[in-house]
């Protein structure tokens, strides 16, 4: 069964092909990890869950998408973001990423107590009674790669075993590379793919730089829109090049503007037509996650070749025993 074999990434070798996706619990402190947080991962770990990626973490006040969001902004943070990485390694053989993100224009003024930042002057498509955002400018969006650059510092320091991008799900990274978000004329601009996706290809080797070439760098691509006028898979299999061949060791493929559903799709794996089109694409491995409820639609996708690596989200939440039963 390809679900329990053993899988490499970059030179970290993860026990299964089962992924706990990221998944927001809205149940920080102030940015803090709470032990009830540290909790919550472990018992997945203890289920025998290849690899878990943390939930979106925020690398700025300024893309802060939730007021009970993790933070991994400042060196304060620490302390609980070590503790966490440590109840997830004691449980077993569970390998641990942190995703660290900014929410661009994703987010409210309330929460970011601030102006909504974002690649052009666009309401956000996504978010109802959106705010209007004001584009960053070419010093601001060097700022911003120097900001995730620092965060995956941290994630290293605590001993996180590797650091995702997080450039999906109509996020700040993803409203660049969206054309439906992206309005620009400078050399981020919407006049090529490789101009869209520049921001990300700084930060992921602003991140490179500083974490070393041996550890584990993950990108969560939103690669499609699958709305009409942004981003196609044409454009997700061509980044995903791009992204190889910048250093990323692992795509973790999923939704852009729809976010991490598609209208219409309730199938197991239901971005599998886009995952399986990069995979053929790419020598890295892919995750796909999306829709996937028992071991048995995990194992087919894996066979199909739709990707390398399952995410189970909601079926993981809602049982933390989820790995420990697909695998048996």
């Amino acid at each position: 069964m390809l679900l329990t074999q053993a899988i490499r990434v970059r030179r970290l070798t993860i026990a299964n092909r089962i992924v706990m996706p990221p998944m927001a619990t809205h149940s920080a402190q102030d940015g803090h990890v709470t032990s009830d947080l540290c909790a919550y991962y472990r018992a997945r770990a203890e289920a025998g869950t290849g690899l878990i990626i943390t939930e979106h973490s925020y690398i700025h006040m300024s893309g802060r998408a939730d007021p009970q969001q993790v933070s991994v902004a400042d060196d304060t943070m620490l302390p609980g973001l070590g503790q966490l990485v440590a109840s997830i390694h004691a449980a077993g053989t569970t390998k641990v990423f942190a995703q660290i993100n900014h929410a661009g224009s994703q987010t409210k003024p309330d929460i970011t107590n601030g102006e909504l930042l974002s690649a052009s002057a666009v309401p956000h498509p996504a978010v109802t009674d959106a705010a209007m955002p004001r584009p960053l400018s070419e010093t601001e969006i060097a700022s911003i790669v120097a900001l995730f650059a620092d965060a995956a510092v941290r994630v290293r320091k605590v001993g996180f075993d590797g650091v995702e991008i997080h450039a999906a799900h109509g996020y700040l990274l993803n409203q660049f590379y969206s054309p439906l978000t992206n309005k620009r004329t400078d050399a981020y601009g919407a006049g090529s793919l490789e101009n869209r996706l520049r921001f990300l290809l700084e930060t992921l080797a602003a991140v490179r730089a500083v974490v070393g070439d041996a550890y584990p760098v993950a990108v969560r691509l939103g690669g499609a829109d699958y709305m009409e006028g942004g981003s196609t898979i044409d454009d997700s299999v061509a980044a995903a090049r791009l992204l190889e061949c910048a250093g990323a060791d692992l795509l973790d493929i999923s939704g852009g503007m729809c976010r991490y559903t598609r209208r219409g799709h309730s199938e197991a794996g239901w971005f599998a037509d886009m995952s399986t089109a990069i995979k053929q694409a790419v020598s890295i491995p892919v995750l796909l996650t999306g829709g996937v409820k028992t071991g048995e639609q995990a194992e087919e996708l894996l066979q199909r070749g739709a990707a390398d690596m399952i995410g189970v989200g909601r079926a993981m939440m809602h049982d933390a025993a989820w790995s420990a039963k697909a695998l048996s």
